[in-house]
């Protein structure tokens, strides 16, 4: 027998607690029972964006949470800025292609966050523009984009900021309301330590002024006014059938978070990062990205390796499940997560399982070097623990 530890950006490992939540006996959602467990859900939703204004839980991927923004925002023939630093900035512009919509590119190079200048001058040149849309944290870079400084140019315009923030959202602190981000977007298998199959919005009321108005794309499934009537306080339903069970999952998981508390879950996050940094770095493998995100590393597997036959070797037969790179970065890159139901023992396991699958492909390491430059800055986690 060997062990997994299923450590790739998504999909991430699910407590056990949360597992045992979903498989209680399934109960109908079109009752007041369910009702109850949905309007506390989206209450705590609420909270996690920190905002007082609609939480939406659809019945998909973040894609289709992806899509449904652009959808409802924008009507054929209409102008959208988006920021292309990867794989999944890249996705807007297929989207938009999809449904006519006139989408102005701003081409970042893989590993390197957009700067606010760039920003700046896509909305000088199209003030036409009716959002802007952008990553939080780019996955296939591992790279976060300055998301605060991009709501504060659109605040005061008649231009939304739609945020991707399916490996943000539970990782850093994104205070919707404070910031003046207008759409924030979250998928049930990062952060939200759930399986697949759920997608999360926040929106705000300056967003659904724009979508109430805006004649948008032609969409029934992933129409956000008519989710809105039905997810309203009062209803506490969805417009078509629910992932009941990730419902139900969702709430035990944001229980947790708010248990643990916000400030706690953003601290935790962050020094994990920094521990997987510290352990690459002292391996020699360069990081990805110029401005790493808190969600996962990105480092570059060494070039005497095979990149593919080292991803899955640590895969098949270690038992020990990261994620490779996409596109130009295929057979490059590994990447690793540390979001969602991740603590400091899973970064030494990374780091752990990196050296012994180095050393099997032959490349010089000497063993505990990078545990131990992640141990030195994980231990702090504990530091305020009397002993």
């Amino acid at each position: 027998m060997i062990k997994q530890y299923l450590l790739s950006p998504g999909p991430t490992a699910v407590p056990e607690q949360v597992l045992l939540r979903m498989a209680s006996p399934m109960i109908h959602h079109r009752t007041p029972q369910f009702s109850a467990i949905f309007a506390e859900t989206r209450s705590m939703l609420q909270e996690i964006h920190k905002t007082t204004s609609d939480t939406l839980m659809l019945a998909c991927s973040g894609s289709g949470a992806m899509e449904a923004a652009v959808m409802n925002i924008c009507t054929p023939g209409d102008t959208m800025i988006y920021v292309n630093g990867g794989k999944f900035g890249e996705r807007w512009g297929k989207i938009a292609a999809k449904h006519g919509i006139h989408a102005v590119e701003i081409k970042v190079a893989w590993g390197d966050a957009v700067t606010i200048e760039a920003v700046q001058s896509a909305l000088s040149q199209n003030p036409e523009a009716k959002a802007v849309f952008v990553q939080a944290s780019e996955t296939s870079t591992t790279t976060e984009h300055p998301i605060k400084e991009i709501a504060a140019l659109t605040k005061d315009m008649h231009c939304l900021t739609v945020v991707d923030a399916i490996t943000a959202l539970g990782v850093i602190d994104m205070p919707m309301d404070d910031w003046g981000l207008d759409i924030v977007i979250s998928g049930s298998q990062k952060a939200l330590m759930l399986p697949p199959g759920l997608a999360t919005m926040g929106i705000s009321k300056k967003a659904w002024g724009i979508i109430e108005v805006s004649k948008g794309c032609n969409t029934f499934y992933f129409d956000l006014l008519t989710e809105r009537k039905n997810q309203q306080a009062g209803k506490d339903t969805t417009a078509w059938t629910p992932a009941a069970s990730l419902i139900i999952g969702l709430n035990e998981v944001l229980k947790m978070m708010l248990a643990e508390g916000l400030d706690e879950l953003y601290a935790r996050h962050a020094i994990l990062a920094e521990g997987a940094r510290a352990g690459f770095n002292a391996l020699g493998m360069k990081l990805v990205s110029s401005k790493p995100a808190s969600s996962a590393t990105g480092a570059f597997i060494p070039e005497s390796v095979d990149g593919a036959a080292f991803v899955t070797y640590l895969r098949d037969t270690m038992g020990v499940t990261f994620a490779g790179g996409q596109d130009d970065l295929k057979g490059k890159i590994i990447r690793v997560a540390h979001l969602g139901y991740y603590d400091v023992f899973d970064v030494c396991i990374t780091m752990s399982a990196v050296e012994i699958a180095l050393n099997r492909f032959g490349y010089p390491v000497q063993m505990g070097v990078g545990v131990g430059a992640a141990q030195t800055v994980l231990a702090e986690r504990f530091a305020k623990v009397a002993v």
